[in-house]
């Protein structure tokens, strides 16, 4: 995976509002289903327009600067002149100046999680995005021509539609817009790249064409020749899209809390589907330990959004279930905890943006706080519930399993029948609670970033007062008892996040460059020799050949002695044209018709001869290793270009049994077939 850096031009890739303008994908009909999705205007002045805009412009000065950086290191390595090797190193000190200032700026600008927010009214704790990779423009034209022209031999003048729709989709793919027409657009794009794959890239060999693609967060550039770098690339970008989708989300109704939740769990499946299923990335935001740090912030951002659809939807008051809700808490707290954790790592520390770490952290405390505050209210607040249930079993059972340790002081059975005990151990979790926002406040101040974010700030400082409150009304003079330590509360969930995995059969294709025919014939890794045209008349024991399969039929057999021996076919042709006419994607039966309907000037067929097929799955050295297996058994299930047979390629090299004698038809004549039984879709003349 280790290619040269590239240079930068930067380009728009974050989508605006919903009413953004969208741009054509693709403005004529081909002969085959094309894309009708669309792009998001890039110059319409949305707030995230206006953000990438922004990005634009600081990558552009980072890659200027990073070129400078790169001249002048090799002039002070080249040079022996005293004097200049200082006033190089003056001057790389200015260039290290100002990239570390652009990097700071852009950081800020990556953090600005704000835009992506959703605009109810409604105060929510806001959730964390990730923009977008932006890619460079790549004119494939070239390339593409010559591939179609020197391996499979047509004149690429004939494709230039077909090249042209894909360069508009590549396009179009570079600005989705924020919403499901989006995500389609990109699986469209990805599911694309399967069949430029198959049919454009060879073993053993490269396109010279790069890919240019900018790392999420940091902006540095990356380029590779590889088409799996494109592949993970958008994949990647369906993963920051779903972010996107969830935090914008209106999460004061279940309906939308459902919604982020489903983005975030889709979200972090296409981080974990790029983590498995590629290796050695050229970006930080794709290597492995950040997508793994991705998958458990979108993993709990969904446990966040269990918690908040819990809290909405808690009717009743009751102990127990007040218990229940301080363990969500618990349970949002933790995972927090353990993205923290992640994001502490040797090789994501520096990495991630200081106002991720800031954000996590203030939830993991806010949201500790809040199970011990649910905690404080359900011992002191619902004593009357506790003695009006049946029994005090179910809940001592309850509290007995609610804490990680036995709290000090009398047994739990004494603390539910006293209410004063109850009191004691409610204010101990208050106390915990007040302790715990004033270090989520704490941390908060810490980052500028974050003190900008109005709503976190509204919402820390209610949850805060809130908490204070309760414990100064819990408070009373004469309590001269030092206020005991409140063990850690047991996280617990009633719904358990799932990763779920990006489905590419949901938007099917076809294939663009459908008309150089059926992939398991006319890809790149097969060779076939030069067209030959044969003129075949039929005789009086009729043509002299075996049919078999479709798109395109191959000749299995050929009657020694007969007429499409002597006019030159043999075994393991394919039959790719008759009388002129491309019968490529021809199916078994109408060659048949064709050939049976020829005059007695007889038909002129155009075959070829398969003389290699590379069935290598993982094929180059790339910088991304795809996993073979599971891209080919997705791929069998996409929605395959029309009428591609997937039966094995090569049946027509096996031997067949001599013997049996069943009747065929041979253009009007009945004879014993020496070539044994035939197999389906196999035909004699």
């Amino acid at each position: 995976m280790g290619e040269e850096p590239a240079t930068r031009e930067p380009e728009l890739s974050d989508a605006g509002s919903d009413e953004e303008l969208e741009l054509p994908a693709r403005i004529e009909e081909g002969s085959h289903n094309g894309s009708i999705r669309k792009g998001c205007d890039p110059c319409s002045q949305t707030q995230r327009s206006k953000l990438q805009h922004r990005r634009a412009r600081i990558n552009q000065q980072i890659n200027k600067e990073m070129r400078m950086r790169a001249g002048a290191e090799n002039l002070f390595r080249a040079t022996t002149n005293n004097k200049v090797k200082e006033n190089v190193a003056l001057e790389l000190s200015f260039v290290n100046s100002n990239l570390q200032l652009l990097k700071e700026e852009l950081e800020e600008l990556n953090s600005n999680m704000e835009v992506y927010q959703t605009e109810s009214e409604a105060i929510n704790v806001p959730m964390i995005p990730l923009g977008l990779k932006e890619t460079k423009e790549v004119d494939l034209t070239v390339p593409l021509k010559d591939v179609i022209c020197e391996h499979y031999g047509e004149d690429s003048s004939l494709f230039e539609k077909e090249i042209k729709e894909f360069m508009e989709l590549r396009q179009a793919m570079r600005t989705p817009s924020r919403n499901e027409a989006g995500l389609e657009l990109l699986v469209e794009y990805y599911n694309q790249l399967y069949y430029l794959d198959q049919r454009f890239f060879p073993p053993h060999r490269t396109l010279g064409v790069h890919f240019h693609w900018y790392d999420s967060l940091t902006g540095v550039p990356s380029c590779q020749r590889a088409l799996a770098f494109e592949k993970g690339s958008v994949l990647f970008n369906m993963g920051a899209l779903y972010t996107q989708i969830g935090a914008r989300q209106d999460r004061s109704a279940t309906a939308g809390i459902d919604r982020a939740i489903d983005a975030f769990q889709r979200a972090a499946g296409a981080f974990n589907y790029l983590k498995e299923n590629f290796s050695n990335a050229p970006s930080l935001d794709m290597s492995g330990p950040s997508l793994c740090m991705l998958v458990r912030l979108m993993i709990a951002q969904v446990q966040e959004c269990v918690f908040e659809r819990v809290t909405l939807t808690t009717q009743d008051t009751h102990f127990i279930t007040q218990l229940q809700v301080a363990k969500e808490a618990a349970r949002v707290s933790n995972v927090y905890s353990l993205v923290l954790q992640t994001m502490s790592q040797t090789l994501v520390k520096d990495y991630v943006p200081f106002s991720w770490a800031s954000m996590v952290q203030v939830k993991a405390e806010h949201f500790r706080a809040l199970s011990h505050y649910n905690a404080a209210v359900a011992l002191c607040d619902h004593a009357q519930s506790i003695e009006e249930e049946e029994g005090d079993e179910e809940a001592e059972k309850a509290l007995l399993q609610f804490h990680v340790s036995t709290p000090a002081g009398p047994p739990l059975s004494q603390v539910l029948r006293d209410p004063e005990d109850r009191r004691k151990l409610g204010k101990a979790h208050l106390r915990c609670a007040v302790i715990r926002h004033e270090e989520a406040m704490r941390v908060h101040g810490l980052c500028k970033i974050l003190r900008k974010m109005d709503i976190l700030q509204e919402v820390l400082s209610f949850m805060y007062k809130r908490s204070l409150d309760k414990y100064s009304e819990m408070d009373r003079e004469d309590d001269f008892d030092e206020t005991a330590e409140a063990p850690e509360i047991h996280s617990q969930t009633q719904h358990k996040p799932d990763i779920t995995p990006p489905n590419f059969s949901t938007v099917p294709v076809t294939d663009i460059f459908q008309r150089l025919g059926p992939l398991s014939v006319f890809c790149a890794r097969a060779r076939w020799g030069p067209v030959r045209v044969v003129c075949l008349q039929r005789g009086e024991g009729g043509l002299g050949l075996t049919l078999r399969g479709d798109s395109p039929v191959l000749v299995a057999g050929v009657v020694p002695g007969g007429c499409a021996q002597e006019a030159g076919l043999r075994e393991g042709d394919y039959i790719v044209a008759v009388d002129g006419e491309d019968f490529k994607w021809a199916k078994h039966g109408e060659v048949v018709h064709s050939l049976k309907s020829c005059s007695d000037r007889g038909v002129q067929l155009s075959v070829i001869t398969l003389h290699t097929h590379d069935t290598q799955v993982d094929r180059r050295p790339v910088m991304l290793s795809p996993s073979g297996d599971e891209e080919n058994a997705r791929l069998r299930t996409m929605g395959g270009a029309k009428g591609q047979s997937t039966a094995p390629l090569l049946n027509w090299n096996r031997k067949k049994n001599r013997g049996g004698g069943r009747a065929t038809k041979r253009l009007g004549s009945t004879f014993s077939l020496p070539f044994g039984n035939l197999r389906d879709s196999e035909s004699m003349y």
